[in-house]
């Protein structure tokens, strides 16, 4: 059989054709198994492009990028890869096999080409992975598109045969790990999801077909490989997304909003209700606002010119259908602009399907024209979008503070392990609207892991979602909640797992900040600091206090210290550190 090893460092993918003309794919990690002999192909309206395929050709490249996000875990990234592009026929009928590989992970895609618009009715790529190995997984419920679940933790063996979303992690023993996502989603074709038939992961399509001009190029199939660590500072999401189409970003400020739905719904019907959330924001230092549903056009206007007084910006919702053509576009969109918001979130976005990413695709060319930032909510996944449409800050797409208001006889819904879950796979996916620091909620976390939560998650605008009388009983968390930056410049886990905890080290600019939460009893964690530069330098520590409350210390350290910080019961804590 045709054979070939594509290698990059550690990594290798095997491509193999079979006597029937089957491609298949193997991914080994310094030569161990990472991803069994899996399936690859798709059938298209016009051929059936799984079998019969005899090789073409192949070509290489080197691909060296560097760029910049407004977001995420880091700003300035570089991309480094080989790509080899292997081309088959069958008769007059072509398929393209495009691969990269690079020091995180794997990723390929398909190309078609033919004389007109391409319809593929089904993709086959599949992936083979270990029964013994761990899964983090998302059940994923297709008539809602609804990433908003919590994770199953169980092992490939134990998994049960249904729809996962993306990304879904694997543990491989010995401190290997795979994520498995997709990357460079447009119009030109669908989102996808993972299906299991308890031994195999396939390729889901939520649409009967897709369908695009020729050449049709599907998104990218991703496999980020290596330490835990280096797939939570992964940017290989990105770094597959087309560059950015935005040739100017100085009008995009990442940055914290005060929200005042989640404590008090009815005051997003009462402008005065948001004058009061306005002057709050200004006393924190939170440049954001946002309108939520009940926001009308005869207040609004006045309430966005009071809010800029006050050196704050407006951020204003509205429902996907009232925002879906291009005519509401300009009369909209451009009016809201008009009247001085910043930004939209916009609701209910719940579809994968080609006809919704079309919408996208519009949306963020509008709100790119006319220069107003924008959150997803009710929705889909980011796949690299941030630096497609840097504009863009943030997805919901998660089982969020949203579900755990306070209320009587509600009991606690998320486990400890939900939050660790997130950072470690829905966060590491792009933005995550969260919503955090919900000292009030129905939880099971201490208050000290709930603060922490405002490092851990990553959102490029961040919600913080509890009432003003909350934040100002609780003075030590709001001390760090008005100076916690949304956007770093570089991420370290420090320490980690899934399912036990979580100690994150994020940089902004010199200074760092350190997240972490436990599950289970009470108990110390360690904290090197050898990534901090040569000196001295003070450390600020945000800690569980008795009566569900924080505590705030202050200490001098040195580069290369060991910090032992006891936590309490699921609890957790965060450190700033500066100069």
């Amino acid at each position: 059989m045709p054979t070939w090893k594509l290698t990059a460092g550690t990594l290798e993918a095997v491509i193999e054709l079979t006597d029937g003309g089957e491609l298949t794919l193997e991914a080994r990690h310094d030569g161990r198994p990472v991803i069994a002999a899996s399936r690859l192909g798709l059938r298209a309206a016009h051929a059936d492009l799984t079998d019969g395929l005899a090789f073409d050709s192949i070509t290489e490249r080197a691909v060296d990028e560097s760029y910049r996000t407004m977001i995420g875990k880091s700003r300035d990234h570089h991309h480094t890869a080989t790509e080899w592009t292997l081309t088959f026929s069958k008769g007059t009928d072509r398929l393209l096999l495009q691969i990269q590989l690079g020091d995180q992970g794997i990723g390929y895609r398909y190309q078609v080409p033919w004389s007109g618009p391409v319809t593929v009715c089904e993709e086959i790529s599949g992936y083979v992975i270990d029964p013994e190995a761990r899964a983090i997984l998302l059940p994923y419920d297709n008539g809602r598109c609804d990433y908003e679940e919590i994770q199953h933790q169980t092992t490939v063996g134990r998994a049960e045969p249904i729809r996962y979303g993306y990304p879904a992690l694997f543990g491989l023993g010995d401190e290997l790990w795979l994520m498995i996502t997709e990357s460079g989603l447009d119009g030109g074709y669908a989102g996808s999801r993972l299906g299991f038939d308890g031994t195999v992961f396939s390729l889901d399509l939520p649409d009967a077909y897709v369908t695009a001009a020729s050449p049709l190029i599907t998104p990218w199939r991703t496999m980020i490989i290596g330490s835990l660590g280096s797939i939570v500072a992964s940017d290989l999401i990105t770094g597959l997304a087309p560059p950015s189409r935005v040739p100017d970003t100085s009008w995009i400020k990442p940055g914290p909003a005060a929200w005042s739905w989640w404590s008090d719904g009815p005051s997003s019907w009462d402008p005065e209700a948001q004058r009061r959330w306005i002057d709050f924001a200004a006393e924190v230092g939170w440049p954001y606002v946002l309108l939520d549903s009940g926001w009308h056009r005869d207040w609004a206007p006045e309430v966005i010119a009071y809010a800029k007084e006050k050196g704050i910006g407006v951020w204003l919702w509205t429902h996907w259908q009232h925002v879906d053509t291009e005519l509401e576009h300009r009369e909209k969109l451009e009016l809201w602009k008009e009247w001085g918001a910043v930004g939209i979130k916009i609701d209910f976005t719940e579809s994968d399907g080609q006809e919704r990413m079309r919408w996208f695709d519009s949306i963020l060319a509008a709100t790119a024209r006319i220069g107003l930032m924008v959150v997803f909510h009710g929705g889909t996944i980011p796949r690299g979008t941030e630096r497609t449409w840097p504009q863009f800050l943030s997805a919901e797409a998660v089982k969020g503070a949203e579900w755990i208001k306070p209320k009587p006889g509600k009991e606690p819904l998320y486990p400890p392990t939900h939050y660790l879950a997130l950072a470690f796979t829905r966060n590491v996916q792009g933005p995550m609207d969260f919503t955090p620091c919900t000292f009030s909620a129905v939880r099971t976390i201490s208050a000290g892991f709930e603060l922490a939560l405002s490092v851990i998650f990553e959102s490029g605008i961040q919600h913080f979602a509890d009432s003003m009388e909350v934040y100002r009983s609780m003075p030590e968390a709001t001390a760090l909640l008005s100076r916690v930056p949304v956007a770093w410049d570089e991420t370290r886990l420090l320490s980690g797992d899934p399912a036990d905890h979580i100690v994150l080290a994020r940089r902004h600019g010199a200074d760092w900040y350190v997240g972490a939460g436990i599950t289970g009893a009470a108990r110390a964690l360690t904290v090197p600091l050898d990534f901090l530069d040569a000196g001295d330098w003070t450390a600020e520590l945000y800690a569980d206090a008795d009566g569900d409350r924080i505590a705030r210390t202050t200490t001098q350290v040195a580069a290369g210290a060991v910090l032992e910080i006891p936590v309490a019961d699921n609890g957790g804590c965060t450190i700033r550190l500066t100069r």
